[in-house]
C-alpha cells in the first residue's frame, strides 16, 4: 500500500499566484548575490541589471546566463572553489561534486540553510513517490561525493522513513540487507535496478515477493524510458518514480504517481524556461528545447539561467493529480551534448536504450562510436542471457530495430556472458572514441 500524502499549498497554486511568489524569490535572491557574490555581481553589472529595478516575468531576459563552462574556468582561476559563493567560507558544511561525464568535476558547498533549502526540494519528490513515514527507503551504493542521495538520505529521515545505506557492500550483500530490513522503497539509477535484478536472479531471489512498492531512479533518463521502465517493474513488481536533478542545481523535477511518463517541474522553488538552443529565445508546450534553470532559494551557491543541455518537452496542462506545476513529457528526453552526429544522422544514447530494452534476451549493451576514413561509425556489442546460444539471430534481429529506429545500419555483434562492465551509479554504454564531436 502506497502511503497517502497531502499536497503542500504551493503545489497547486493558481498560476497567477506561482508567477507572484516565483517573482518575489527572484528579487529576493537577486538582492542577496549583488555586492557579496563575486562571480555574479560581476555577471549582473555586465548585463546591467539591478535588483530593485528588475520587474518578473517581463525582464527575466535581462538576466545573463550561466553556463558549467564558465562555472569550470572560474574555479581553475580562483581555486579550490571559485567565486560563484554568496556567505563565508567558514559557513560551508556540505561538499559535493558532479559526476565529471563530461569533462572536469565542479566542486560545490552549501551551507545549512542551502542544504535544508535542498532538503525541502527532495521532500517534494517523496511526496509525489507517495513516500512518508513508515517507509523503509533502501540506498543500494557507495555514496561518494555526489549530491543527489545524499540529499535523499537526509530528506528521508526527515520525513520520518527509516533510511538503510548500502554502501560498501556487493551487490548479493546488499539484496540480503534489503530482505532483511523490510524495505519498501529503494533508490538507485535505473541501471543499477536492473543489475539487481539480474543478480537476484543468479542467487535464486525473487524481487517480487519483497515489500518493496517503489523504486524512485534519477541519474540517467532510464526512468522515463518506457522499455526500460517496463523491465524494472515487471522484475521487481513495483512502480518506477523517476526523478531529475543536477548537482548545481538540485533536485528539480520529478514524476507523481498519478502522471507516468512526466516530469513535473518544482516551479516553487526553481524558475523552468524551455528555450531552442541555437537562438535562446522560448519555445511553445510540445515543442523540444533545452531546460533552463534558475534555483530560488539555494542563495549560499545559486546559480542564474543555468543552462543545462537537457532536451525536454513542456506541458503546461493540469495533471490529475492536482499540481499547477508544469511538466516534462517523457522526462528528459535527451542530453544535447551527448548528441553524436554518424553519417548525417544525429544519434542519442536514449534512442539506442529505448530499443534495446525492448530485448528481454539482453542483459547488457555497449555502442561505440569510432571514426573510419573521416566518418563516424557506430556498432553495437550485446551480452546475452546466459543460455541462449550463440545469439546471431538475436544480433539480426537487434541490427533491423535499430536501422528502422535510427535510419542507420549498425553492426551488433554479442559477447560473452559477464563481459561488459556493470555499473552502480550513472552507466557509460556510450563511448565515443574520436574528441571532435
Amino acid at each position: 500500500m502506497s502511503v497517502e500524502v497531502s499536497l503542500s499549498s504551493e503545489e497547486s497554486l493558481e498560476r497567477g499566484a506561482l508567477e507572484a511568489l516565483q517573482g518575489d524569490r527572484l528579487g529576493e535572491l537577486l538582492a542577496r548575490l549583488q555586492g557579496r557574490n563575486a562571480f555574479y555581481t560581476r555577471k549582473l553589472e555586465a548585463a546591467g541589471v539591478r535588483a530593485d529595478s528588475l520587474r518578473f516575468p517581463r525582464d527575466l531576459r535581462k538576466l545573463p546566463f550561466t553556463t558549467k563552462a564558465e562555472l569550470v574556468a572560474d574555479q581553475a582561476a580562483n581555486p579550490p572553489w571559485g567565486t560563484a559563493l554568496t556567505e563565508p567560507l567558514d559557513r560551508y558544511t556540505r561538499y559535493c561534486q558532479t559526476s565529471s561525464t563530461t569533462g572536469r568535476p565542479l566542486k560545490w558547498i552549501d551551507t545549512n540553510e542551502s542544504w535544508q533549502w535542498l532538503l525541502e526540494c527532495w521532500k517534494v519528490v517523496y511526496r509525489g513517490a507517495r513516500v512518508g513515514p513508515g517507509d523503509r527507503i533502501f540506498f543500494p551504493f557507495s555514496f561518494g561525493p555526489f549530491l543527489g542521495f545524499w540529499a535523499a538520505f537526509d530528506a528521508g529521515s526527515q520525513i520520518g522513513a527509516l533510511c538503510v545505506p548500502g554502501g560498501g557492500m556487493s551487490s548479493p550483500m546488499r539484496l540480503k540487507l534489503r530482505t532483511s530490513v523490510e524495505a519498501t522503497v529503494v533508490c538507485c539509477t535505473p541501471t543499477y535496478a536492473l543489475h539487481l535484478v539480474e543478480v537476484a536472479a543468479a542467487e535464486g531471489v525473487s524481487l517480487r515477493e519483497s515489500p518493496v512498492r517503489v523504486l524512485i531512479v534519477a541519474g540517467e533518463p532510464g526512468g522515463s524510458i518506457p522499455a526500460t521502465r517496463k523491465r524494472i517493474e515487471e522484475a521487481w513488481g513495483a512502480r518506477v518514480i523517476d526523478h531529475h536533478g543536477l548537482t548545481e542545481v538540485g533536485p528539480v523535477s520529478f514524476e507523481c504517481w498519478e502522471a507516468p511518463g512526466f516530469l513535473h517541474l518544482n516551479e516553487a522553488r526553481f524558475l523552468c524556461e524551455v528555450l531552442d538552443p541555437v537562438t535562446l529565445e522560448p519555445v511553445p508546450d510540445g515543442t523540444r528545447g533545452e531546460l533552463v534553470v534558475t534555483s530560488l532559494g539555494r542563495s549560499a551557491s545559486p546559480v542564474l539561467r543555468y543552462r543545462t543541455r537537457d532536451v525536454v518537452v513542456r506541458r503546461s496542462e493540469p495533471c490529475p493529480c492536482g499540481r499547477s506545476w508544469a511538466r516534462l513529457e517523457g522526462g528528459i528526453v535527451a542530453r544535447d551534448d551527448d548528441m553524436v552526429n554518424v553519417r548525417g544522422v544525429n544519434v542519442y544514447p536514449t534512442a539506442i536504450e529505448a530499443v534495446l530494452r525492448e530485448f528481454h534476451e539482453i542483459v547488457e549493451f555497449r555502442s561505440t562510436v569510432s571514426r573510419s576514413h573521416e566518418m563516424r561509425t557506430l556498432s553495437l556489442e550485446i551480452e546475452p542471457v546466459t543460455g541462449l546460444g550463440d545469439g546471431t539471430a538475436l544480433a539480426a534481429t537487434v541490427g533491423k530495430r535499430l536501422r528502422e529506429a535510427l535510419g542507420l545500419t549498425v553492426p551488433v555483434r554479442t559477447v560473452e556472458p559477464m563481459s561488459l562492465p556493470r555499473f552502480e551509479m550513472k552507466a557509460r554504454r556510450f563511448v565515443v572514441e574520436d574528441e571532435g564531436r
